[in-house]
């Protein structure tokens, strides 16, 4: 029997730009089978957090534009569970309204945010890093976060520094650090007291809410305003009037960065975020030349290292690319360097301007 205390938030709101031309502001990555598994990456992530917990307490954050998409990709929850942000506002707003509105159905609520994009393949150790979590978040007022262990010094992720003068599975963090570049990363790596942030968060519904009304007060009084229309039929109207009010912040930025009750469980579970073609190339099979292929019937002459992605079936035939982003979809191809894969954002904002916004 699932505790019916347990809730998640799953981030499904973002729009995933550096994964284009298969990620689109229509039709974004979370809600596409990215690993060739058969489930897209929103249902593996849903799938996950049902182990632990209640399906009808894991509550679905989105912008209003991907509503349909959820229902499609999830098709037994239900509009309760679905909380649809009507602007883009960052993390803090959504986290905050969706934490008012599961206080007050459960003020014994513990919840985890989780992103609905990432890659984890040891599910049951995730399930107990969050069930460690929770139990500590149930009789301490803490805001807590899963931590990845470095495996290289990596200047894409923030870092989280935590006390190390305890062996206590539970850390307390001392400082949340930008990210990095290449040679303060090995610093940080040498140290041995340094996380990657992977922006995965536990807490009791009501820390959370007293953090917020501490740290960021005018944020709160905004959305504390709506609280009696939270969980009614006035909610919509509500949201309508006032969420684009609210200002665009991270919850990191927000909460984490300026509480002091802050604490991180080093995870015990492989982690990718799944953020760029070349991290997906990093997760999935590849042949005996290093090509990673999904979908694709592949021929390839003097080819290696390289990330091909295509409509199910078609054939791709390459000769002499090494390390290239290849991806055919409808009306777009992608031929690009894995090595400048940062630049894919950038790429597409030029097509957009070029060609026009249906292609991105």
């Amino acid at each position: 029997m699932k505790n019916k205390n347990y809730y998640a938030i799953l981030m499904a709101g973002g729009v995933g730009s550096r994964f284009w031309p298969v990620s689109t502001q229509d039709f974004p990555k979370q809600f596409h089978d990215m690993l060739g598994t058969g489930d897209t990456l929103i249902q593996k992530t849903f799938k996950r957090l049902s182990h632990l917990i209640p399906e009808e307490n894991i509550f679905i954050l989105t912008n209003e534009r991907y509503n349909d998409l959820v229902f499609e990709q999830l098709p037994g929850i239900t509009k309760r569970q679905v909380v649809l942000e009507p602007a883009m506002r960052n993390t803090a707003p959504c986290i905050l309204y969706a934490a008012l509105k599961i206080e007050k159905e459960n003020k014994d609520a513990v919840m985890i945010v989780a992103p609905s994009d990432h890659w984890i393949e040891d599910e049951q150790a995730f399930s107990d890093n969050v069930k460690s979590a929770f139990d500590y978040c149930q009789s301490n007022a803490a805001l807590m976060t899963l931590g990845i262990t470095p495996t290289f010094p990596n200047t894409g992720y923030g870092y989280i520094e935590y006390d190390k003068s305890t062996t206590a599975k539970i850390k307390s963090v001392n400082q949340f650090r930008e990210k990095p570049d290449y040679e303060t990363a090995k610093t940080f790596i040498d140290q041995g007291n340094f996380l990657w942030n992977a922006g995965i968060f536990m807490w009791s519904a009501k820390t959370v809410i007293a953090a917020f009304k501490i740290n960021q007060p005018k944020l709160f009084g905004l959305f504390e305003s709506g609280y009696s229309a939270y969980n009614t039929e006035f909610e919509d109207d509500f949201i309508r009037d006032n969420y684009a009010k609210a200002e665009n912040i991270s919850v990191d930025y927000a909460l984490m960065e300026k509480s002091e009750n802050v604490f991180v469980i080093p995870a015990t579970f492989d982690w990718n975020d799944l953020g760029t073609w070349g991290s997906l190339y990093d997760k999935l099979d590849k042949d005996e030349n290093n090509n990673a292929v999904v979908n694709s019937k592949v021929l390839v002459e003097d080819a290696s290292g390289n990330m091909i992605r295509s409509k199910k079936d078609k054939v791709v035939v390459i000769d002499g690319l090494k390390d290239y982003i290849i991806v055919d979809k409808d009306e777009v191809l992608l031929i690009f360097p894995k090595a400048k894969e940062q630049d894919i954002k950038k790429v597409l904002q030029n097509v957009k301007a070029t060609f026009g916004e249906e292609y991105g």
